[in-house]
């Protein structure tokens, strides 16, 4: 089924082409973000022919407005950095998945397949927790610098964007995330003993071309933070750190190495000193455009 990722506030200024049966799915933590219910009311005019909203609060102006609603159940979000919020969105978006996968002919090993790697991520997460200590080790690193890379591909590198996200909305360091394929098409320029790379390494099938990227990243002198799995055999030396994450299925991949970036930017929020909870000039509600 052919699927297309729009920004909301990108969405509402374009003409839209609208395939016959197109189902629209909205993403808000809170439900009352403006750009996206102006989004939702948008495709509801244009043709869309049904909405389905995931969201972490009941009641909401989403929820209420949407045909469908897939609630997260993360509780109470406090921070104005989402993080729970976040994750259990990409539960929420696997299982969604696997329903549609069901009706579209996926097979049915596959179906259990995911099914088994969504109970057993309870534990897997658990061991990236586990990594806490060492990340508020490797985030003294960071208390000085100014700038910093996140790199990833395929479906890891949403991932590395949420880490860059993270990273300057609660420690106020730029951060940007590359897809690292692209690396020679300009952010290579960039590459020095003073910026930090932080590259995020599942064992699938895009890790050999990951670990160019990474050698490409080392011959100009750059410091590199490898988040790898156990069994993608990276070692770590004077230019690289190491920091190795449990094993897991490829397709809850992203939400594991979700947890270690968003730890490294709470790590390094407190040693800067600076309001995890609060960042400045941000609000928890982006209720007007």
């Amino acid at each position: 089924m052919s699927c297309n990722v729009e920004i909301a506030s990108e969405f509402r200024y374009r003409k839209s082409f609208v395939p016959k049966k197109s189902l629209i799915v909205t993403l808000s933590q809170s439900g009352e973000t403006a750009d996206t219910l102006a989004a939702l009311r948008l495709a509801k005019e244009i043709g869309y022919q049904s909405s389905l909203c995931v969201c972490n609060v009941d009641g909401s102006s989403l929820v209420r407005e949407s045909d469908l609603v897939f609630l997260t159940k993360a509780g109470v979000e406090i921070g104005v950095a989402s993080t729970k919020a976040f994750t259990t969105q990409l539960v929420g978006l696997l299982m969604m998945t696997v329903a549609i996968g069901r009706s579209r002919g996926m097979s049915e090993q596959q179906q259990k397949s995911i099914i088994q790697s969504l109970k057993s991520l309870p534990n897997t997460l658990e061991s990236a927790l586990s990594l806490d200590k060492p990340i508020e080790l490797l985030a003294e690193d960071f208390a000085d610098k100014h700038h910093s890379l996140f790199l990833g591909r395929g479906a890891q590198y949403p991932i590395a964007m949420e880490g860059a996200l993270k990273l300057k909305e609660i420690s106020y360091i730029h951060a940007e995330a590359y897809a690292a394929g692209e690396l020679k098409h300009g952010p290579l320029a960039l590459i020095d003993a003073k910026m930090p790379v932080i590259v995020v390494a599942p064992n699938n099938e895009l890790l050999e071309k990951l670990k160019s990227n990474v050698e490409e990243v080392r011959a100009r002198g750059g410091l590199m933070y490898v988040f790898a799995d156990a069994n993608a055999k990276f070692e770590s030396d004077e230019t690289l750190k190491v920091l190795n994450v449990v094993h897991c299925d490829d397709v809850v991949a992203p939400i594991v190495y979700t947890i270690p970036l968003q730890l490294l930017s709470y790590y390094v929020a407190i040693i800067k000193g600076t309001d995890v909870d609060q960042p400045r000039n941000l609000a928890k509600s982006v209720t007007v455009e």
